[in-house]
């Protein structure tokens, strides 16, 4: 178990290691500092002194990998890859063009974050594994055909159809809750209330299907079949047997999406306005700010892969077999 996990452990971070290499240079690739420094100043400001000096002060004004005028360690230190995106490892994201501490930024922009995403995340999956267990008791009756035309219609229409109808519908007709912005405390219910539903309700669609099909498939396995040969009625082998054996895989999924939960949403947060990390993404591609869209793409590999290596801890939970064959 435990040389399992430092394998998988290992694989993560050199995976990791990896994806912040292959980012940089996609970065750099694209953009040179010069062409950053140009961005950043405009066009009536761009001159080579001012491209020099808008390098030196952020740090753009060294070599990206090696440093063939240092010595020793120094020609790989003084780089711009080491400061910038070793230096990610030690969660020093340094500061943005703007000149605020990008650390401090994701620190205090994580909470509304999180604040939407676990209500639609924890309701979400309540819902969709409820739902998905009715169409299963009611499987091929006529219930369970409108209902698949409903999660077939969900699927096919864009989240951001959801975003403008609802704003348009409950804040600008029906005045019930703000149509944007956030506070803190618990005055941020009234922000919160109608994003987070219609987070709910736009992941009906997919994730009901998924676990309509897994919980069907377990239905038709031998200990079910047992279960109703002892007289146990449907409901009790739905919710005790199906529902616990169908969790394991729907459980091992979900692992991978809890760590993404930090990192916020990027429509909800920019149409609603609240201050996550979401729209600071957003605001940063928009300002063309590569100090912030580094950091977040760094911070976004680094969850996911952390979901990955839980998802394996998870299968070793509830599969010994996995446990045996590594």
């Amino acid at each position: 178990m435990t040389a399992y996990l430092v394998r998988r452990l290992v694989y993560a971070f050199l995976i990791l290691i990896g994806v912040n290499l292959i980012t940089f240079w996609l970065f750099f690739k694209v953009n040179t500092p010069d062409d950053i420094a140009r961005l950043q100043l405009g066009a009536k400001r761009v001159t080579p002194d001012a491209i020099a000096k808008w390098k030196a002060e952020r740090g753009y004004d060294k070599p990206l990998l090696y440093n063939g005028s240092a010595e020793g360690a120094k020609r790989f230190t003084e780089t711009i890859y080491f400061e910038k995106s070793v230096a990610m490892f030690m969660l020093d994201f340094g500061r943005a063009d703007d000149g605020r501490d990008i650390w401090f930024e994701i620190r205090n922009r994580a909470g509304p974050s999180l604040a939407v995403q676990v209500p639609v995340f924890i309701v979400g999956l309540g819902v969709n594994v409820s739902f998905a267990l009715l169409l299963a008791l009611f499987r091929a009756t006529r219930f369970d055909f409108a209902s698949q035309v409903f999660l077939v219609a969900m699927m096919s229409i864009s989240s951001l159809f959801f975003i403008i109808a609802g704003q348009y519908v409950f804040s600008k007709l029906w005045h019930l809750v703000p149509i944007s912005g956030y506070a803190g405390g618990a005055d941020a219910f009234k922000f919160l209330v109608l994003p987070v539903a219609i987070g709910i309700f736009g992941s009906l669609g997919g994730a009901t299907r998924l676990y309509r099909t897994i919980f069907i498939e377990e239905m038709g396995r031998d200990y079910v079949r047992t279960a109703r040969a002892k007289g146990m009625s449907e409901l009790v082998v739905l919710f005790r047997h199906v529902l616990g054996n169908g969790m394991i895989p729907i459980l091992t999924g979900v692992v991978v999406v809890i760590p993404g939960l930090f990192v916020g949403s990027l429509l909800t947060e920019s149409f609603f306005g609240i201050p996550g990390l979401g729209s600071y993404t957003i605001e940063a591609i928009q300002a063309q700010d590569f100090g912030v869209v580094r950091s977040m793409v760094f911070i976004g590999s680094v969850l996911y892969i952390l979901g990955l290596v839980l998802t394996d801890i998870s299968y070793t939970i509830v599969d010994p077999r996995v446990r045996l064959d590594t």
